[in-house]
This record gives structure tokens, sequence and C-alpha cells, in this order.
């Protein structure tokens, strides 16, 4: 299984991207990475004879690879060309859920409660609420601005 898999793997690298690598994982699986689209394909045996579990993902920043964003089952036998349609709807997939989302709009399926933990992650001193430190900055130069106002009263 393992050969045959190598061997669709390849095929399956030359009909999806111009640039890719192709490499073996320990677990016995197949890796295709096309570097310039970010995205990966990986297959590997399923519970089946002749089924491969292909899965899709991400390439992060520095060349690690995020999780798998989706996954299908498909047979081997049903051929090269089932499997790289498959393998480009599972792409699809990942390259949706990575979408850029406008400023102010929450992604599809975003509730607000991760809108809102988004604002905890900011930085001290950044929001629009003024901070227990310039309250206390406000309240001193307040305090000098009075005591000159009284001394000058005073004296006159």
């Amino acid at each position: 299984m393992s050969a045959q898999l190598r061997d669709t793997a390849g095929e399956l690298a030359e009909i999806l991207w111009r640039e890719h690598t192709v490499y073996r994982e320990r677990s016995g699986g197949v890796v295709i990475r096309g570097e310039h689209v970010r995205r990966w394909i990986s297959l590997a045996p399923a519970g089946g004879r002749d089924e491969v579990l292909v899965r899709a993902g991400r390439i992060l920043d520095g060349g690690t690879t995020a999780p798998a964003r989706s996954e299908a089952v498909v047979p081997l036998s049903a051929g090269t060309g089932m499997l790289a349609a498959t393998c480009r709807r599972l792409l699809a997939e990942a390259a949706a859920d990575v979408a850029p989302v406008a400023p102010g709009r929450a992604a599809p399926g975003r509730s607000k409660r991760s809108k809102r933990s988004g604002k905890a992650a900011r930085p001290k001193g950044t929001g629009k609420h003024t901070s227990f430190g310039s309250w206390v900055i406000l309240a001193c130069v307040a305090g000098v601005i009075a005591l000159y106002v009284y001394s000058t009263a005073m004296h006159g």
C-alpha cells in the first residue's frame, strides 16, 4: 500500500501544482506540499483496504503546517482524477477558512463572545477608556492647579 500511495501522490502532485514537494510521513502516509500556494495535502491509508484518507491544510509563516482544515475518505480504485477533484475541493475549503474579513465584520459562524475575546488581548493603555493611572495623574494636576489658585488668592 505504501508504494502505491507514494506513486499516486506523485501523479496527484503533478496534477495539482507545478511546484511541489512530496515526502513520506513516519506513519506511512504521504504529504504533498505546495509552498507557493501555502497549502498541503496528506494521503494516508484509511480503514478500508483500498481507501485513502485525504486531508488538506495550510502552511503557516516559517514553514510549519497548521492542522488539517478538512478531510475525506476516497477509494484508490476511483483513479487519480477523482482523487484530484477531492483534493481541489478540500483545498478550496481550507482556503475559504482563512479568507480575509472586512474590519468590523465577524467571520461567518463567529459569536459575539469570540469578538469580545479579541479585545481582551489588546495591550494596556490602547483602549477607549481612561485607565486608573491616567486618573491619578489628572487628579494630581488638578490638585497642583487648585493649590496655585489658592496660594495666589491668599497672597494676592
